[in-house]
């Protein structure tokens, strides 16, 4: 099948107005490449395996690629004018840099693997290794947890700023036989690093059918299937359970609207882990949160990007 592949050219600080503006249209499986994601990266020179530098130094570090796939059997043509008139509209309030966009046919096969010679094994945690299914990690120390991981289209490799505070803060603050319950799981990273982590039981969610045909893969992939469940659909229509604690690797708008669901699915005194918060929104979403049964026990930031952990008062 064809794909008509989209670029949006434009700037970290309007990353997430275009994504959100991308999932209000339906598009799906949404790919963010910013160099500045590699570049902020903290790691162990050891570990420094991430991406060929000669990649690195081809991309100007100021600019964000957005890309995402329209099948040409739909009105893409209409979707792509749709785009370009929404993109109009954030520049109005927000700078996006260049804001081209651009397009071109793709045989299926060249966009699922046009990304792979950026995504690299690297440590996302302080004990999480993830390598994609193609290449093993040579970095590994005693003690590691080491993660397969085959995005796909599904957004999640662990390397942008907002996925790895949330490895990192789960690694903080969940804690043995909890009940993880991982809201946007994308690829499902969160959900499999939950797992290991020791989790008793881990729920995936996502709308995207696709992200969770990824997830349910990666899962088995890793072989925690007795414990990892990947669900489809919104938040309170397909969980019931109460998880100890929840983790929402999403977006400001859609976690300040998550504050009043959360408390209907996580115990007193869970933890709520949410990131994806452009700095910009960062006060706006504490605000939210703090309006809600939660303390703010955290807020961390990497780049341009926070997340904040709160706890459910009892």
């Amino acid at each position: 099948m064809q794909w008509i592949e989209v670029k949006i050219t434009t700037q970290t600080e309007a990353v997430e107005a275009i994504s959100y503006m991308l999932t209000e249209l339906g598009i799906q499986g949404v790919r963010i490449d910013d160099p500045k994601d590699i570049l902020m990266q903290k790691q162990d020179e050891r570990d420094w395996d991430y991406a060929d530098e000669d990649l690195l130094h081809s991309k100007d570090p100021n600019k964000v690629e957005i890309f995402c796939y329209l099948s040409q059997e739909d009105n893409y043509v209409e979707r792509i004018e749709e785009i370009k008139s929404r993109l109009s509209m954030i520049a109005s309030f927000l700078p996006i840099g260049e804001g081209t966009v651009t397009i071109q046919k793709r045989e299926e096969k060249q966009w699922e693997n046009a990304w792979k010679q950026y995504y690299k094994p690297f440590r996302a945690g302080e004990h999480i290794v993830i390598q994609p299914t193609w290449e093993s990690a040579t970095f590994t120390k005693k003690g590691d947890i080491v993660i397969e991981l085959d995005p796909g289209m599904a957004f999640g490799t662990g390397t942008h700023e907002t996925t790895s505070m949330c490895i990192q803060l789960l690694e903080q603050y969940m804690t043995t036989n909890d009940i993880i319950l991982d809201i946007g799981c994308g690829s499902g990273i969160l959900s499999i690093v939950a797992g290991k982590l020791g989790a008793q039981k881990v729920i995936g969610v996502d709308i995207d059918p696709n992200a969770v045909k990824v997830a349910r893969e990666n899962v088995q992939m890793n072989q925690i299937n007795e414990k990892v469940e990947i669900r489809q659909g919104d938040l309170l229509d397909v969980v019931q359970e109460k998880a100890h604690c929840i983790v929402a690797n999403i977006i400001a708008d859609v976690i300040i609207q998550l504050v009043k669901l959360v408390p209907e699915v996580l115990e007193p005194k869970g933890i709520f882990i949410a990131s994806g918060i452009i700095q910009d929104r960062l006060e706006e979403v504490k605000e939210a949160i703090e309006k809600g049964p939660f303390t703010i026990l955290q807020v961390v930031s990497k780049g341009e990007w926070a997340a904040i952990v709160a706890q459910r008062r009892g």
